[in-house]
């Protein structure tokens, strides 16, 4: 179908940037059509700004989505041409997925990178970096098993991505299935996208399958995507995740709905070491050494036992010194779960070569529409800054600015009003700073969890959130990632991460499981401030999204 101008939203610029008009009736329609080989720069009120990155089309071609494809739907949607030189941009990028090759080769402890364009072999073969790495043949290179990750990372920053076809270990088979009804007395099914991003990882389970990254929106479940790739591969496991809460919950969540027992279910962290068929560890542990020169002692527990998957859970924080154990270990199966590929280091690139390419993904706002998230509504509340602070911002640099503005004692006064305003919910209460946090926790007599909070303690904590007995706790930054408060359903941001978009997401995320009064966050900010900026910048993931913030201007009496 020919759409008409009236809903073609989309405008494609010769520097590879894509225009989506957001009033246009075909936005909605756009953005889903682009959005699995283009990412979002910007989004304010009127014009959303994608852009065409080598690392979108790779994602995209590694899902299928060939040249032809992508060139459609841009002329589906576009109210121009799209130019010429974006057309070749597009093509010569996605073939470039295919072109090297990794397959077995006839030693067990080489494989064979395949280069069929001689143009290409003789480019990596000049390549003093890879010289090392590579041994040339008549048409291909041999490399060390070893090399395989090192490799790959190698590659896609001089532009060519390794299409991994080598095969992978199975490890040591474990029988996994699920209940029909989980301990904790509740009837459990995988839900439809659940099974569908299992399997899509999963593939034929032949080479070239097997291992990639899973995009889920906080709340939908990912934790349940996991398990269904372990009944699907049925052998021994590793686990990493953020902290040790996140470990003891998916213990609890691996316990109540799968027929795994205690004794097979392990925790690695700095409170207990027990090593079994299924392990669950916390990259901390992983990345500590003794000092910065030393090596890394628990690297071992990837690469001496007989893992067959490993899942790394919240993908997108994955430690930088555990890529280079990753490297090393590519003949595994592995999956990466997250709500959002972006990383603030700018690694993206390497998740997709030692992780693997984006298998899944699905728009928070249709899982929303579906039922599986809550609904939810997002507020920037801009607050004054008192006349007391002003000289001093005004003289700050711009990191002293942002915290000035951050730690602005009006938020503690709005704090207690909104509190006031949602009497029978459940409320979180999130910040950066650990003075502010203690000042409000002092102010409304909640308990203040930290990242030197002991883990008993957080965990009595939350449980008392969970079972109502609390109902406002307050939390620094290790509250973003991996905690499971289903109850809570309103969260107020009193000072974030500079410009994290991913800590916006996962914020939210901790207030998306489906309720029926939906779910409502606050961000407080303070006004005509360098706060506002990086604000903007918080939310662009989740406007991405569909996700809409309505600002309100708070004034003081």
């Amino acid at each position: 179908m020919i759409a008409g101008e009236t809903d073609r939203p989309l405008i494609v610029q010769s520097d590879g940037s894509l225009l989506i008009d957001v009033h246009n009736p075909g936005f909605e329609g756009c953005r889903e059509a682009i959005a699995p080989f283009a990412e979002l720069e910007k989004s304010p009120e009127h014009i959303h700004t994608y852009r065409i990155t080598p690392l979108s089309l790779w994602n995209a071609a590694s899902a299928g989505i060939g040249k032809d494809d992508v060139l459609d739907r841009l002329e589906r949607w576009t109210r121009f041409p799209v130019p010429d030189n974006v057309r070749f941009l597009i093509g010569d990028t996605i073939e470039r997925f295919g072109k090297l090759i990794l397959r077995p080769s006839k030693s067990s402890d080489t494989l064979l990178l395949t280069v069929a364009d001689s143009t290409i072999r003789a480019e990596l073969a000049g390549q003093k970096s890879l010289e090392r790495y590579l041994i040339p043949t008549e048409d291909a290179f041999i490399i060390r098993l070893v090399d395989r990750g090192t490799v790959k990372q190698a590659l896609i920053k001089l532009g060519y991505p390794v299409k991994d076809e080598a095969p992978l270990s199975k490890g040591d088979p474990l029988p996994i299935s699920f209940r029909e009804k989980s301990l904790s007395g509740y009837s459990f099914v995988v839900r439809d996208y659940q099974k569908e991003a299992a399997r899509a990882l999963y593939g034929d389970g032949k080479a070239g399958s097997g291992f990639g990254t899973i995009v889920l929106p906080c709340g939908s479940g990912k934790t349940i995507v996991g398990m269904e790739v372990m009944r699907l591969m049925q052998t021994n496991t590793l686990i990493l995740t953020t902290n040790v809460a996140a470990v003891h919950q998916w213990i609890d969540e691996l316990l109540d709905k799968t027929s795994l027992t205690e004794e097979q279910i392990g925790e690695y962290t700095g409170d207990r070491k027990l090593i079994c068929p299924v392990t669950v560890g916390t990259y901390q542990i992983l990345t500590w050494r003794p000092d910065k020169e030393a090596d890394f002692p628990h690297f071992d527990l990837l690469r001496k036992y007989k893992w067959g998957l490993i899942i790394y859970d919240e993908v997108h924080l994955l430690p930088a010194p555990v890529f280079r154990v990753t490297a090393e270990i590519q003949a595994l199966r592995r999956v990466g779960l997250t709500a959002t590929l972006v990383r603030e280091d700018g690694r993206e690139d390497d998740v997709f070569s030692l992780v693997g390419p984006k298998r899944y993904d699905v728009p928070w706002r249709e899982l929303e529409q579906k039922g599986w998230i809550a609904e939810a509504h997002c507020h920037e509340i801009r607050v004054p800054l008192p006349d007391s602070l002003k000289i001093g911002y005004a003289v700050a640099d711009k990191r002293g600015k942002y915290r000035i503005a951050s730690e602005n004692p009006v938020k503690i006064e709005i704090t207690k009003e909104l509190i006031l305003n949602h009497t029978d919910d459940h409320i979180l209460i999130i910040g950066q700073y650990l003075n502010q946090l203690k000042e409000i926790a002092a102010a409304i007599s909640a308990p203040l969890i930290t990242g030197k909070t002991p883990n008993k303690e957080r965990e009595e904590i939350y449980e008392s959130f969970r079972e109502g007995k609390t109902r406002v706790i307050v939390v620094s930054k290790v509250a973003n990632f991996a905690i499971d408060l289903p109850d809570a359903n309103v969260a107020i941001q009193v000072s974030g991460t500079f410009g994290s978009r991913q800590e916006e997401a996962q914020r939210l995320g901790r207030i998306l499981r489906p309720k029926e009064r939906g779910s409502t966050f606050y961000s407080l900010v303070s006004r005509y401030t360098t706060e506002e900026e990086f604000a903007a910048n918080r939310q662009k993931f989740l406007t991405e999204q569909g996700y809409k913030y309505q600002i309100e201007l708070w004034e003081v009496d």
